[in-house]
C-alpha cells in the first residue's frame, strides 16, 4: 500500500504508547484496591468472560484510532471499479469480403450476433454508437444509450464493395470529437486505392488554438472497437486513422474475424480470396495503446466481446481509500463506547 502523506504514518506511535497507558492504568487500580473476600466469590460467580470483557472496549477503541491514524495519511490501494469510458463506437465492417463462411453462418452475420450480445451486457449508462464501412464509412447510430435503437441499426447493414477500416476509424474520431475538424464527407468521395492525405481530412478553424497530442490510451472517456477482415482496399491509411486516434489518447481495440487462410468468394460477378489481414490490426491497436483480438470462429467472436466487455466496464486503479478507512474507524470507535455502556455503564 502507498501513502501520499507518509509522514503522518508517524503518528502510529502513539498505538504503543496508549497500551502502556492502558496497562499502567490497570496494575495502578489494581495495586490501590482494598482487599475484600467477598470479591473472590463474586467473580467466580461471574465466571471468566467477565475478565476478558472489560479489555474489549479498549481493544475496539485502539483499532479504531489505528484506521483513523492510516486515514490520515492518505493511502492508495489497487481496486477493481466501474471505468470512467462512457461512450463506446462499433465499426463495424461491412464490406464484400465479410460474405465469407469462414465464420459460420458467414462472417457479418456471426459479427452482428456478437455485436448485438456485447451491447446486451452493457451497462445502461454506456452509450454506443456505430459505424458501418465498407468502400466508405458512415456512422450508423449516433451514440446512444437505447439498446433497441443499436440493435435496429446493426441489423440494417447491407454488404458494399471496397473496404475502407482507415474512414471508419476517422468516422468514429469525428463522433467523439465534433470540433476536431473532420470532414466526415470528404471521407466517402476517395476512389479506390487513393489514401487521402490526412491534411486534407482535418480542416481546423484557425481561430482555435492549437492542437496538442496527448499520450496514447490516455483518454478515458471512450473508446473504439473495429470489427475487420482486416483487408483495406481503399481510402485512409488506417496506420495513419490509427495515429490521430492515438494523439487524442483514444483506444482502438481491434477485431479480426476470419480464417489468416482465408476464402474464395463471389459477389456480383466477380471473385476474389479474403485473407485476414492480422500485421495491420496488430499496428493499429498497439499504435493506439490498446489490444489485438482474433476470431477464428463465432465462439471466439462472443468471447472477444465478452473479453471487452469487462475491460471496457470495470477498471483497475490505483484508487485513494482514506474515506473508507476513516468510515472504519468511525464505526470501530462507537462500537467500542456502545459495547462499554452497554457491559458496564460508562464510556470505555
Amino acid at each position: 500500500m502507498v501513502f501520499l502523506w507518509p509522514s503522518l504514518l508517524w503518528l502510529l506511535l502513539l498505538l504503543p504508547l496508549l497500551v502502556l497507558l492502558y496497562l499502567w492504568l490497570l496494575h495502578r487500580r489494581k495495586a490501590t484496591a482494598l482487599p475484600y473476600p467477598a470479591l473472590a466469590l463474586v467473580r467466580q460467580a461471574m465466571g471468566a468472560g467477565h475478565v476478558w470483557r472489560r479489555h474489549v472496549p479498549p481493544l475496539l477503541f485502539l483499532l479504531g484510532l489505528a484506521a483513523l491514524l492510516l486515514a490520515a495519511a492518505r493511502p492508495l490501494a489497487v481496486l477493481r471499479l466501474p471505468s470512467e469510458q462512457q461512450t463506446i463506437i462499433l465499426v463495424m465492417d461491412v464490406s464484400g469480403s465479410m460474405r465469407a463462411t469462414d465464420v459460420l453462418p458467414d462472417r457479418l452475420t456471426a459479427a452482428q450476433n456478437a455485436a448485438k450480445a456485447f451491447i446486451k451486457e452493457l451497462p445502461r449508462h454506456v452509450r454506443v454508437g456505430v459505424v458501418a464501412f465498407a468502400g466508405t464509412a458512415q456512422l450508423a447510430q449516433l451514440p446512444t444509450q437505447s439498446h433497441e435503437d443499436l440493435i435496429k441499426a446493426i441489423d440494417s447493414f447491407q454488404l458494399q464493395r471496397g473496404t475502407a477500416t482507415g474512414n471508419g476509424i476517422m468516422v468514429a474520431l469525428a463522433t467523439l470529437f465534433p470540433d476536431a475538424g473532420i470532414d466526415i464527407a470528404a471521407l466517402g468521395g476517395r476512389q479506390a486505392m487513393r489514401v487521402q492525405p490526412i491534411d486534407e481530412i482535418s480542416r481546423p478553424d484557425p481561430a482555435k488554438p492549437t492542437f496538442t497530442p496527448v499520450a496514447p490510451g490516455s483518454y478515458r472517456s471512450a473508446a473504439v472497437i473495429m470489427l475487420t477482415d482486416g483487408q483495406r482496399t481503399t481510402g485512409v491509411d488506417p496506420l495513419e486513422a490509427a495515429q490521430w486516434a492515438a494523439d487524442r489518447g483514444v483506444r482502438v481495440y481491434t477485431v479480426g474475424v476470419g480464417t489468416v487462410a482465408g476464402e474464395l468468394i463471389g459477389f456480383e460477378g466477380w471473385s476474389m480470396r479474403v485473407r485476414l489481414d492480422e500485421d495491420t490490426l496488430k499496428a493499429v491497436a498497439l499504435r493506439t495503446n490498446a489490444e489485438y483480438f482474433h476470431a477464428a470462429t463465432a465462439q471466439d467472436l462472443h468471447k472477444v466481446y465478452e473479453t471487452l466487455s469487462s475491460r471496457l466496464t470495470v477498471e483497475t486503479k490505483e484508487t485513494e481509500v482514506s474515506a473508507l478507512l476513516a468510515l472504519l474507524g468511525a464505526l470501530l470507535v462507537l462500537v467500542a463506547a456502545g459495547v462499554s455502556v452497554w457491559w458496564f455503564g460508562r464510556v470505555l
